[in-house]
């Protein structure tokens, strides 16, 4: 949010610099001065929309985060206690309490409900979230980290996930980067699983050079950092899950490194 205010003011000191600059050239010193008023109310109203579309964003994300969750705890036919367990979970690692967390169980419920239009629901998170590709891959890896919770994808969920990837413009190489990603992280497979992974999960072939996967891993670092997310709407307490994917890049590269010897 900080990182955003600095945006929001540098954004309005341009907007009273040029104020003053085509004012001073059309009137000279007393349109310096109107310049650099009009200058100041354009900032002043350019920053009020951006930071009322970022709280439209983030309230969105929210919502539909929940809401998708609870549709795909329904794919099977079948809500299960692992994946309630698995929503509740994502409750507290946001830290989810009162109101907010009310909110968060009334979109769940609203998401497993008969009748619920997931892909009216993805359409508008995608359309309010247009241009934030990395928000929305984030969105995706809840939605993924949720299902696998119990250790077991159904078939009905991962054809469900795919679906809403594909509508927020992802392909299935793409949902198939964030599977790796978990799998990498995960203490189940053998140390070749999560070596194969680990590449998968980075983007690039276990042929690869060195330079190539140090440029892939530094490159979805800068993607995910939790403050670039955050300039694009990312609400603060999602900041946790936005800290967690960059562990897990990191753990990915540093498992490469070690079977390479990359120093």
């Amino acid at each position: 949010m900080r990182r955003e205010c600095r945006i929001c003011y540098s954004r309005g000191m341009l907007t009273i610099i040029l104020g003053a600059l085509i004012g001073l050239a059309i009137g000279g010193l007393r349109g310096l001065i109107v310049g650099v008023v009009l200058g100041y109310l354009l900032g002043r109203r350019l920053r009020q929309a951006a930071r009322e579309h970022l709280v439209r964003i983030q309230a969105q994300f929210l919502d539909s985060t929940f809401a998708v969750m609870g549709a795909l705890s329904k794919a099977d036919s079948v809500v299960t206690r692992d994946e309630i367990s698995a929503a509740e979970a994502v409750f507290a690692q946001l830290g989810l309490i009162g109101e907010r967390r009310l909110a968060a169980i009334a979109a769940f419920n609203r998401g497993k409900a008969p009748g619920f239009d997931l892909d009216a629901e993805v359409a508008q998170l995608a359309r309010i979230c247009r241009g934030r590709r990395q928000l929305l891959q984030l969105f995706l890896q809840v939605q993924l980290s949720a299902i696998a919770a119990d250790g077991v994808v159904h078939p009905a969920e991962h054809e469900m996930l795919v679906r809403v990837a594909r509508r927020l413009g992802f392909s299935e190489a793409d949902l198939a980067q964030l599977e790796a990603l978990l799998r990498a992280n995960a203490a189940r497979p053998s140390p070749r699983q999560k070596l194969d992974a680990a590449y998968a999960a980075l983007g690039v072939a276990a042929s690869a050079t060195d330079a190539e996967i140090k440029r892939a891993y530094r490159r979805l670092m800068s993607e995910n950092h939790p403050d670039k997310l955050a300039v694009k709407g990312l609400p603060e307490s999602m900041r946790a899950i936005a800290e967690e994917r960059t562990r897990e890049i990191s753990t990915a590269y540093a498992l490469i490194k070690e079977a390479r010897g990359i120093v």
